[in-house]
């Protein structure tokens, strides 16, 4: 039997992710900024099945509004995809398939979730059978979010957010996530913050978020979320501090924006209470989904 016959296909998941604390340091000559960040997987996934082809092609699908996601070389998984197979001297292709759940330009890092599963998915499709460091050394060349997609759980970001130590987190944590069908760039953020901010030297995270996620403690948690690039992304979008506002006067322990924004986060105490916060959202009219955290990185499924 072939390895064609015997993989016809492969499907990955990985993981949306949510900053829990994000500070950004001054902006370095080559345009990155230094961050110290605090990641956690959760629940809301991106499907990438892998299937064998003699050339790279890749579609989008799923139920959420992603005809702005590109299909050619500017998609990170087709990227990942081609990456992988320089790497490893593959001379086949892949068809690709992404079945999209996670918000896009939300903020959680969907790009980066496609990116991570493109990379297991296509290792396991191929057999060219990369250590978990290699991987994890590839990722690093596809986008700051990626390692951490493909770790999952909670940790640690330091330098781009790429440099990644896992930090031990007990228990669950339950969310409402609040996408917007308006995504933001980025960069743009980015540039609004360098416009205003006075950022710090050596960012770091502090010792009270490790704590509340050692404790598994969400009112601690709650106490110490935090957001570089929450100030200049409701600078941008104003309307988003109105939907804040909102959620932390409606049950949430606390509200932030997810990275780079629209997407806004809200903890909660616990599953009972952030399905009442997700209704009360949705009775205002807001879309709201319900997510816990921390959960695995890209896996084979």
């Amino acid at each position: 039997m072939t390895l064609v016959e015997e993989f016809p296909e492969i499907r990955v998941r990985a993981p949306a992710k949510i900053n829990v604390f994000l500070a950004v340091g001054p902006r370095a000559d080559d345009g990155y900024h230094e961050l110290a960040t605090a990641f956690q997987a959760v629940s809301l996934f991106e499907d990438v099945i892998a299937s064998h082809d003699d050339g790279f092609s890749l579609s989008v699908s799923g139920p959420i509004d992603s005809s702005g996601v590109p299909t050619d070389e500017r998609n990170l998984a087709l990227r990942a995809a081609r990456l992988l197979a320089e790497h490893a001297g593959y001379g086949g292709g892949v068809r690709i398939d992404i079945r999209k759940e996670v918000p896009v330009a939300g903020g959680m890092g969907g790009g980066s979730a496609d990116a991570a599963a493109a990379l297991v998915a296509c290792d396991a499709l191929w057999g060219t059978g990369l250590s978990t460091r290699e991987l994890q050394g590839l990722a690093a060349r596809l986008g700051a979010d990626v390692p951490f997609t493909l770790m999952g759980g909670t940790a640690i970001g330091t330098g781009r957010g790429d440099a990644l130590n896992p930090a031990l987190a007990r228990g669950r944590f339950d969310w409402v996530i609040v996408p917007n069908a308006l995504g933001m760039s980025t960069p743009d953020v980015y540039r609004e913050f360098d416009r205003q901010a006075e950022s710090p030297a050596a960012p770091q995270v502090p010792t009270e978020v490790l704590h509340a996620l050692r404790a598994g403690d969400a009112r601690m948690l709650a106490e110490a979320l935090h957001n570089d690039l929450q100030a200049p992304a409701l600078r941008m979008r104003p309307d988003l501090a109105d939907v804040l506002e909102f959620g932390e006067t409606n049950g949430a322990l606390a509200g932030i924006v997810s990275g780079s924004g629209p997407t806004l986060a809200f903890l909660a105490e616990s599953r009972i209470e952030a399905r009442s916060l997700q209704q009360s959202l949705e009775r205002a009219g807001h879309e709201a989904l319900t997510v816990y955290g921390p959960v695995h990185g890209a896996r084979i499924v």
